[in-house]
């Protein structure tokens, strides 16, 4: 699946992958973000298209009004705070019940070689599967005319992969370590929220079969909207530094439209790792 040339995965001790982790630790601390083009092996982006198209007709569809924290939006806040900005929702998830295990995105998922190297990547000695049956891994589909507004991923880091790009529009922005574990920095995200906030944000183009790696818990990003008559299709591979990660009841049957006995169970010995708002 993956182009080994480029990315000798099977090395982890060698030269050139070490180089590679180099360069996107550098870019995940100076910008939170880093992208490796063709991550799967050219030959292979049209078969990955295919099975993620096939399955894109499965997702959840639930147009919503939301704000960038995903939390109520008739929460109490103060008049100038970000959270009481509202936007419509409009992209839909594939959840990872409906995922073939025989695709490329499963068998990337659950691949021993790709976790190191994800786990060296982001610093980490390593990294878990999700323990959440339906968001371990799944695929977000952006509809012509629809986008995923503003807001930060209740995960630290982010592992995706583009299968398929719009023919306009459904470009990746964001806004590198806008807010910290210690600092929600309300008044910069308010300016991003209303339209001031231009020169935080940074602009993606991103490719099918880019692999995408991104600290989301601290950068506010968003797809705009997509135009022309193709779908925007990416699937989020998620992992996590602990075992047994299984995501909230409200966050889940928001997403997915359900939640499973897992949810339930793992809603009544949460602990939160930070204070943040979302």
């Amino acid at each position: 699946m993956v182009d080994t040339d480029r990315y000798p995965l099977a090395e982890p001790a060698g030269t050139a992958l070490a180089e590679i982790v180099s360069v996107v630790h550098r870019e995940l601390r100076d910008v939170g973000c880093s992208v490796l083009p063709d991550f799967i092996r050219p030959e292979l982006q049209d078969e990955l298209r295919r099975e993620c198209a096939e399955i894109a007709p499965l997702a959840h569809d639930d147009m919503e009004v939301v704000n960038a924290y995903n939390i109520a939006t008739d929460t109490p806040l103060p008049a100038d705070h970000p959270g009481r900005t509202t936007m419509e929702r409009g992209n839909a998830f594939v959840a990872h019940d409906h995922i073939p295990s025989h695709s490329i995105i499963h068998q990337l998922y659950r691949s021993v070689e790709f976790q190191c190297f994800i786990a060296a990547c982001f610093e980490l000695p390593q990294i878990h599967e999700l323990a959440d049956p339906l968001s371990k891994l799944c695929l977000n589909v952006i509809s012509p005319g629809l986008s995923h507004p503003w807001h930060f991923d209740t995960n630290e880091f982010t592992v995706s992969l583009l299968t398929q790009e719009s023919e306009q529009g459904g470009v990746f922005e964001y806004c590198p370590n806008i807010r910290s574990a210690r600092a929600e920095n309300f008044p910069d995200v308010r300016a991003v929220l209303d339209g001031r906030g231009e020169r935080a944000i940074r602009r993606l183009t991103l490719r099918p079969g880019d692999l995408q790696l991104f600290k989301g818990r601290y950068s506010l990003h968003r797809v705009t909207p997509v135009r022309g008559e193709t779908a925007r299709h990416s699937a989020i591979l998620a992992y996590s530094e602990r075992p047994g990660v299984v995501g909230s009841v409200a966050r889940t049957r928001q997403l997915f439209g359900r939640v499973l006995p897992e949810h339930l169970a793992a809603e009544r010995r949460a602990v939160r790792g930070d204070q943040l708002l979302d």
